[in-house]
C-alpha cells in the first residue's frame, strides 16, 4: 500500500511497533476499536456533507443523511439527551460553538483555573476564546477538591452567562447538583465537558451531568470512549437550533463523515453490557494504580482519584519537574505526560507534575492486580534511573502480554 512513499510506511510502521512495545498511561489516550479504524478509512472520506441530514448543500447525500442521523439518535439514547450534534471537528471547535452560540463578545463565563485541572478551552489566556470572552475562573481548595463556596461567591459577584464544569486533570469528581445550583442562582446555562470520562458516564460508572438538569454537555468522542477523534454536543431540545447554527455555517464547513460514521460505530459499542464492565475496570484500575503509588510515598494531587486520572507531584516525590520524569519514564517503554499541578510555580514547559491514567490499559486488558507493578517500575525508574534497561525488559515483556486490539502482528 505504501510502496511509493517508503518514509510515510516507516513512521506508520514505527508508531505501530512503540505502541505494541510500550504501556500508554496518558489517561486522554485509548486504543480505537477496528471497525473504528475501518469506517475512518472508508470512502465517506470522499464525500462533502455541508449543511444537516435533509438540508445539505450538496448532492448525493442518502447514505450520509442517514449515518448522520444514526450516529445523532444512538448519541441521545447512550447519555439520555434530547439532542446531540456530533458535526465538530474536535474539543476545541465543540467548545467554541457553544460559546459562540450564546455569548456575545466581552460576557463572561466562569470555568476551572488552568493550573487547578481545567482545560485550555475554558478560557485560558493564550487561547483566542480566552480573549474573546471575559472568562473568571474557580479553584480547588487546600484539600485539592474544589471550593464550591468560593465558586458561588464569583458566580455571585460576576454573574457569567455559562457555569462551566468540565476537567483535563482533576482526579475528583463532580458535584454536579451543587453546580446545577449556583448556575440556577445567577441565571446561567449549566454546560459541562466531560471529553475525559464520556466512556464511564455512558457506562454507567460515573454520574450524568444531564441528569442533574444540566443544559449542555460537551465531550470528545476518542478518549474513554475509544471512537474517532471528533467532538459531540449534546443538549436539551430548547438549544439544539442555536447549537446547530454556531457549528454550521457558524463555525465550520463540511463535516467529516468518515469520523462521524465511526461514531456511530462507537456509540453502539459503548451500548452493550461489556462496555459497562469496561468503564468499571477503568475506575477500578485508577483506583488500585494510586493505592500502589501511594504505598511507594508518592505524592500525589488531592492524594487519590475517584475517576480514571492520577496527578503526580514529581518535585515532591522525585525531586525533579514533571517534563524530566516524562523523558525518563519514556526511556523504558511508559507513556505519561508533564502536567502543571495547582498555583505551579513553574512553568507549563517544566511543571512540576505528570499526568497518567488508566483507560488505555484497561483497553489492553490489564486488570487490578497489575497495577502495583506498574507503579513499581514508575517509581524505580524515576529513583534508580540506572535501572533502565532491566526496567525496560520487564514493560516490554507485559506489553507483549496484552495486545494491542487492531493491531496486525
Amino acid at each position: 500500500m505504501f510502496e511509493n512513499d517508503p518514509e510515510v510506511f516507516r513512521a506508520i510502521a514505527g508508531e505501530e511497533q512503540r505502541q505494541r512495545e510500550s504501556i500508554n498511561l496518558i489517561p486522554s489516550e485509548n486504543y480505537t476499536y477496528p471497525e473504528v479504524l475501518a469506517a475512518l478509512g472508508s470512502v465517506l472520506t470522499n464525500k462533502y456533507s455541508e449543511g444537516y441530514p435533509g438540508r445539505r448543500y450538496y448532492g448525493g447525500q442518502t447514505f450520509t443523511d442517514e449515518l448522520e442521523q444514526l450516529a445523532r439518535e444512538r448519541a441521545c439514547r447512550l447519555f439520555r439527551a434530547e439532542a446531540a450534534n456530533v458535526q465538530p471537528l474536535s474539543g476545541s471547535p465543540m467548545n467554541q460553538a457553544v460559546y459562540l452560540a450564546f455569548m456575545q463578545p466581552g460576557e463572561t463565563i466562569l470555568g476551572m483555573d488552568l493550573s487547578h485541572g481545567g482545560h485550555l478551552t475554558h478560557g485560558s489566556p493564550v487561547s483566542h476564546m480566552g480573549r474573546l470572552f471575559n472568562f473568571v475562573r474557580y479553584k480547588t481548595g487546600p484539600d485539592g477538591a474544589i471550593d464550591f463556596d468560593a465558586l458561588r461567591d464569583t458566580a455571585l459577584r460576576y454573574r457569567p452567562k455559562i457555569v462551566l464544569c468540565g476537567y483535563t486533570s482533576y482526579p475528583r469528581e463532580y458535584d454536579y447538583a451543587a453546580f446545577r445550583a449556583i448556575a440556577d442562582e445567577v441565571g446561567a446555562l449549566a454546560m459541562a465537558d466531560v471529553s475525559h470520562v464520556a466512556g464511564m458516564i455512558a457506562g454507567g460508572a460515573l454520574p450524568n451531568p444531564l441528569d442533574a438538569g444540566f443544559d449542555i454537555v460537551t465531550t470528545t468522542t476518542h478518549k474513554s470512549l475509544r471512537g474517532p477523534r471528533g467532538g459531540m454536543i449534546l443538549c436539551r431540545a430548547q438549544h439544539a437550533k442555536a447549537i446547530d447554527a454556531s457549528v454550521f455555517p457558524g463555525l465550520q464547513g463540511g463535516p467529516h463523515m468518515n469520523s462521524i460514521a465511526a461514531a456511530a460505530v462507537t456509540f453502539r459499542k459503548a451500548a452493550q453490557p461489556e462496555f459497562q464492565l469496561y468503564a468499571q475496570q477503568i475506575l477500578t484500575n485508577a483506583k488500585a494504580l494510586a493505592c500502589a503509588l501511594l504505598a511507594q510515598g508518592v505524592t500525589l494531587v488531592t492524594g487519590g482519584t475517584d475517576n480514571h486520572m492520577i496527578v503526580i507531584d514529581t518535585v515532591a516525590s522525585f525531586d525533579m519537574d514533571g517534563r524530566r520524569a516524562q523523558e525518563m519514564l519514556d526511556d523504558i517503554g511508559l507513556t505519561t505526560n508533564k502536567q502543571v499541578i495547582p498555583d505551579d510555580p513553574r512553568p507549563p514547559v517544566r511543571p512540576s507534575g505528570l499526568r497518567i491514567g488508566t483507560p488505555a490499559i484497561t483497553t489492553r486488558g490489564m486488570k487490578e492486580a497489575d497495577m502495583p507493578r506498574i507503579a513499581t517500575w514508575l517509581v524505580d525508574a524515576l529513583r534508580h534511573p540506572d535501572d533502565a534497561s532491566r526496567l525496560s525488559g520487564e514493560v516490554k515483556a507485559c506489553a507483549a502480554a496484552f495486545p494491542v486490539p487492531g493491531l496486525v502482528r
